[in-house]
């Protein structure tokens, strides 16, 4: 009797290790679902690095204008100047064991399963920490003599009253102009309660008030004032939460943000330093008879300018 030729369905073009397409569908899975799930990292500037325990950014004062009098040398005008620097964060992990003889048992992929609840656990996890950062520059003075901090607008109903709410997001669209904060890139993250409550209400979605902003049956919200409105799960931590500092951060994230209900920010107030992109490894262990799945990145955030932050909270 002949034996059968088996087709690996886990091998590239028929040769090399049997799970060499099984790590790769395992990753690009995690990958997908990080970059589904994570928000805020689109929304900061990012700023990747070789090598290296932090960057430095430089923050930049405005420069004065003046009538020229004639005859009178032009000698330049001073700029006051500061720099921001980013720390780079310990490992941020998320990880998994299966014990091989429960992956050869089971009916289904688990590592499919593992892999959605890995990814989504390190974008739910830097989401937080990019809006927490957001509360500390809107509560944080100007980099810059001269310069501008953040703002908190208190609104006493903005929890309950969705009229309310939007009128302080067009005051913070108000007071980013103030400091002349770009128009594009700004974005209001809210919870998705406060979202719905938005979506509700007919200013926004009423043809009077602009129709192009959302759409009552699809549920949606685009903009408030010109601004971008992005539903985040991970404002409900964030906004829902007295954090305190936390073991392997070498930046502060930590705030007491119990009573904010969103924050209005354009994309220059948050800084990220990338100096490793989120990767997976998965090893075998010989012992243990099972695999270890690791999905990790080296990142770390900080308030690059404050006067493009302003938090909304109730009190």
């Amino acid at each position: 009797m002949s034996n059968a030729t088996s087709s690996r369905i886990g091998q590239v073009n028929a040769t090399g290790s049997a799970n060499a397409l099984f790590l790769k569908l395992f990753s690009n899975e995690i990958l997908s679902s990080f970059k589904q799930n994570n928000k805020m990292l689109d929304m900061t500037f990012v700023k990747s690095i070789s090598q290296g325990k932090s960057s430095s950014f430089p923050v930049t004062g405005t420069i004065a204008s003046s009538y020229h009098t004639v005859g009178n040398e032009i000698l330049g005008t001073a700029v006051n100047h500061n720099e921001k620097e980013i720390f780079v964060d310990e490992y941020l992990i998320s990880h998994a064991f299966l014990a091989e003889i429960d992956e050869l048992k089971n009916h289904f992929s688990a590592r499919a399963i593992y892999s959605e609840e890995m990814g989504q656990a390190l974008a739910n996890k830097v989401d937080q920490q990019l809006l927490q950062l957001v509360v500390n520059a809107a509560r944080a003075s100007a980099n810059v003599t001269g310069g501008n901090g953040g703002t908190s607008i208190t609104d006493a109903d903005a929890d309950t009253n969705a009229a309310s709410l939007i009128t302080s997001i067009f005051e913070a669209a108000e007071d980013l102009d103030d400091k002349n904060c770009p128009s594009d890139n700004r974005f209001c993250v809210v919870t998705p309660n406060q979202y719905y409550n938005i979506v509700q209400n007919d200013k926004v979605l009423n043809r009077d008030f602009g129709g192009a902003n959302g759409v009552y049956a699809d549920g949606t919200v685009l903009r408030v004032a010109g601004i971008n409105i992005i539903k985040s799960n991970s404002a409900t931590a964030a906004f829902d939460n007295n954090s305190t500092a936390e073991t392997g951060t070498n930046n502060s994230y930590a705030v007491n943000a119990n009573t904010v209900e969103a924050v209005v920010f354009h994309k220059s107030a948050i800084g990220t330093v990338m100096l490793k992109n989120l990767s997976v490894e998965t090893t075998y262990d010989a012992r243990r008879l099972g695999h270890l799945l690791v999905a990790k990145m080296l990142t770390g955030h900080g308030i690059l300018r404050p006067e493009a932050a302003v938090e909304i909270k109730t009190a």
